[in-house]
């Protein structure tokens, strides 16, 4: 088999890094790269032509993912007019549904990566992606500047799509969902 264009291996390397940002929401890091590479359509043996070792491919996949989020935040903010609040509310109603909840592989990296990064040493890109993705969404949450609420907001949010999923198939995984939802945007 002949060698890929610049541009195949290009479009190799974002469909891995789509795929492993996906799979490692889903099913955490520890997926193998034989099944990383199978997801991707593509060869094992081509995971060494595209990065140096599953943890840089883990640091990319992180980045990649809260890249998506922030998207996200700003679609959302501009579907809202520039209105802030309504932004935030529309995203806290987006995050705290049952949609969200069932759909780890493309939900919130904060969530679903959680456990991993807390397992991680610390020191690699992932673990620094993964903290300043958590505060610049926590800041985005904030209701006004310098207000640190946006935390405790993140937390409630995050803590409950965690818990809803892990009830998934109990009732108790809407009422969580409901309540945190109700807790961070009461009716007028």
């Amino acid at each position: 088999m002949g060698r890929v264009s610049q541009a195949q291996a290009q479009e190799n390397r974002r469909r891995v890094v789509e795929m492993a940002s996906q799979l490692f929401r889903e099913q955490g890091t520890s997926v193998s790269v034989a099944d990383l590479m199978k997801a991707a359509g593509l060869t094992h043996g081509g995971f060494y032509k595209q990065f140096d070792s599953k943890e840089a491919l883990i640091d990319e996949a992180v980045s990649h993912a809260f890249g998506e989020l922030a998207a996200r935040r700003a679609t959302t903010l501009e579907d809202s007019d520039g209105e802030r609040a309504a932004a935030q509310r529309a995203l806290i109603d987006g995050y705290l549904s049952p949609r969200h909840r069932d759909s780890p592989a493309t939900g919130c990296p904060a969530a679903g990566l959680a456990t991993d990064m807390a397992r991680d040493p610390g020191d690699r890109g992932a673990h620094r992606t993964y903290a300043d993705g958590v505060s610049e969404f926590a800041d985005w949450l904030a209701t006004g500047d310098g207000d640190r609420d946006g935390i405790v907001r993140l937390c409630t949010m995050l803590g409950a799509v965690v818990l809803a999923r892990a009830t998934k198939d109990s009732p108790l995984s809407d009422e969580i969902l409901a309540a945190a939802r109700a807790a961070l945007t009461p009716a007028p």
